[in-house]
């Protein structure tokens, strides 16, 4: 049995084949009531499935919405990911989804797909490892741009665009005074990569703030941004600070700039016969849904993920403003559990 055509449809409604395309395709340009009501009505009889490029092109809209994110296994990226979803869905909107592990082809290539898909919008999520885009990336954002597409970005601004800014900076440092005045007076970071902005900005407010109440950090290393990184980083830094089980000084409170870095650490940790708080204490930073299994409970910085994604989403599609004008920042928020508890 051959499709059922749009021709078929504006002969059964008697209109023209424009008309009809007007009234099924989402235009503007709707003719009146009844016309419309008569080429709906033919649809339905016909069972007329309407073509999605054809809506888009006639609504200069696809409904599709990109999401950009390093890592849709990392707890924190999924919980970017269900807001950014809940928020398009609530605006009628399908997600277009990709990882890209922080590499830049990939990225290019997720960025071009989308585009070529007509996307409305466009959500990185996720610190740059340089803390820009590379040329050629930048200027195909610019064509996009340039004929109407959004961009907005999760993590630090760039050039152009809207975004979403967590105050890693700033989060960090109410952490390490929250901490000192929970009465620890030693302390090491387990950091990120160097050349990622998160990691930097959320090391240097801990470390700043350690100043300021005339502290140092121990020792400091560094691994990536995942659950392994901060496994074999907890050996490097337990070897470097001479930890044993049942010592009788004081725990070392130590610092992962990420959750997922710091339950790696404490499994590394158990595994070497270490005790968390006794043996040494950790703090982790963005509160990933996952901790609320684990054991002990860690002391971290809440940021409210969802709501992060949800909100990029909401600018991405705001009409009445240019989204490069567009610009929040997210406080975090201090959460003191068993994980840095002093006996």
């Amino acid at each position: 049995m051959a499709a059922v055509t749009l021709l078929d449809v504006a002969t059964r409604a008697g209109v023209s084949q424009a008309t009809a395309s007007r009234v099924l395709n989402g235009s503007n340009r709707v003719p009146g009531v009844g016309v419309a009501d008569r080429v709906r009505a033919a649809a339905r009889e016909l069972g007329y499935v309407p073509n999605a490029q054809a809506q888009a092109l006639a609504r200069a809209s696809t409904g599709l919405l990109g999401l950009i994110v390093h890592d849709i296994a990392d707890p924190y990226f999924s919980s970017i990911a269900r807001g950014v979803q809940s928020a398009a869905r609530a605006a009628r909107k399908q997600v277009l989804l990709a990882g890209t592990d922080r590499d830049f082809d990939i990225e290019r290539e997720s960025v071009s797909t989308f585009i070529s898909h007509r996307a409305d919008a466009i959500v990185l999520a996720g610190s740059r490892q340089s803390g820009d885009l590379d040329r050629e990336l930048e200027a195909e954002f610019g064509h996009y741009r340039a004929n109407g597409g959004r961009v907005v970005v999760i993590g630090q601004p760039l050039a152009f665009g809207g975004a979403v800014e967590p105050e890693n900076h700033f989060a960090s440092g109410e952490l390490a005074d929250a901490l000192v005045a929970a009465g620890h007076r030693q302390f090491a970071v387990i950091g990120g990569p160097g050349n990622i902005r998160t990691s930097v900005d959320r090391r240097n407010g801990f470390t700043e703030a350690l100043g300021r109440h005339g502290l140092t950090t121990l020792v400091e290393v560094s691994g990536d941004f995942t659950r392994d990184g901060g496994h074999s980083a907890a050996r490097r830094l337990a070897a470097a600070l001479d930890l044993t089980p049942g010592g009788t000084r004081e725990p070392v409170c130590v610092f992962a700039v990420t959750d997922v870095m710091a339950i790696g650490a404490i499994a590394a940790w158990r595994e070497m016969g270490l005790s968390v708080p006794r043996d040494v204490c950790i703090a982790g930073f963005d509160d990933i849904p996952t901790l609320r299994d684990h054991t002990p409970s860690l002391t971290t910085v809440v940021l409210p993920l969802e709501e992060i994604g949800a909100r990029a989403v909401e600018l991405a599609l705001r009409i009445d403003t240019d989204a490069d004008d567009l610009r929040e920042r997210v406080p975090g928020r201090i959460v003191l559990r068993d994980s840095t508890r002093l006996d």
